[in-house]
């Protein structure tokens, strides 16, 4: 039996994407093995939905198979996936996520902006040499800034990662963002995600970062955060996090199951 799937990917964190399946762990490392499988951050999987004003549930696995509650990135690409197959043509519309409904817009633009709903910062943790705050964008975070670009680059974050997964502040894990700045409302920012690695991007992470650079500043002006992949922006409106960046299909195919 085979199953079909779709590649896409936002700002270069990139998903299996399949409909009306649910894989189990040993599938999804499996498809996301960049050697052996397709390769990708994670897997998607997508049906429809009956709710009013509702296309479509999503659900999402890391590469290493296990769960998680959100994918920001993932969300837009789920939201360019049933607009350009014609799941519904209202440019405006819901998408049923294991932490809620969350609206997605897909711009005439060809840019995908998402809902990632409320956030909140909790305490200061100190670990592996930095001091990091802790954030919640439906999944939990750690967001720490360094000086520089350099100190940004110089930065272990490979072994960073790992090691904030046993802090007993983050007792299911943690995502880790490093941050430096680069220009005036402008943040570099590099991710380590927990079931995955270091990515390209990280949409719930910019979110996170973009959180605590406005509780640092005062302010609620528009974020850039810039990651490996590219520029994702970020709005803070009312208490909730919106994202907005590209989300492209890259191929398509068939597993075998």
């Amino acid at each position: 039996m085979v199953l079909p799937f779709t590649k896409m990917e936002g700002l270069g964190n990139d998903f299996v994407m399949v409909e009306d399946f649910r894989p189990d762990a040993d599938q999804v490392r499996a498809w996301c093995d960049r050697r052996l499988g397709i390769g990708a951050d994670g897997v998607l999987s997508l049906s429809r939905s009956s709710r009013a004003g509702v296309v479509v549930r999503m659900d999402y696995w890391n590469s290493n198979g296990s769960g998680a509650e959100m994918c920001g990135n993932g969300l837009r690409c789920v939201a360019r996936y049933v607009f350009d197959r014609d799941w519904t043509r209202d440019r405006s519309f819901g998408v049923e996520t294991p932490v809620g409904l969350r609206q997605v817009e897909v711009r005439a633009d060809g840019l995908v902006r998402a809902e990632l709903g409320p956030y909140s910062l909790g305490s200061s943790v100190e670990a592996c040499g930095f001091s990091f705050t802790s954030a919640e964008v439906g999944n939990p975070h750690a967001v720490a800034f360094v000086a520089d670009q350099a100190a940004l680059d110089k930065a272990d974050l490979e072994a960073i990662g790992p090691a904030m997964q046993d802090h007993p502040a983050f007792p299911e894990g943690v995502n880790v963002e490093l941050v430096a700045p680069c220009s005036a409302g402008a943040w570099q920012v590099r991710v380590w995600e927990r079931g995955v690695g270091e990515t390209r991007a990280c949409g719930t992470g910019a979110a996170a970062v973009a959180a605590v650079v406005a509780a640092r500043s005062g302010e609620r002006d528009p974020v850039g955060i810039r990651l490996p992949g590219g520029e994702l922006g970020v709005e803070l409106i009312d208490g909730a996090a919106w994202i907005q960046g590209p989300a492209v299909q890259v191929f398509e195919g068939t597993i075998r199951i």
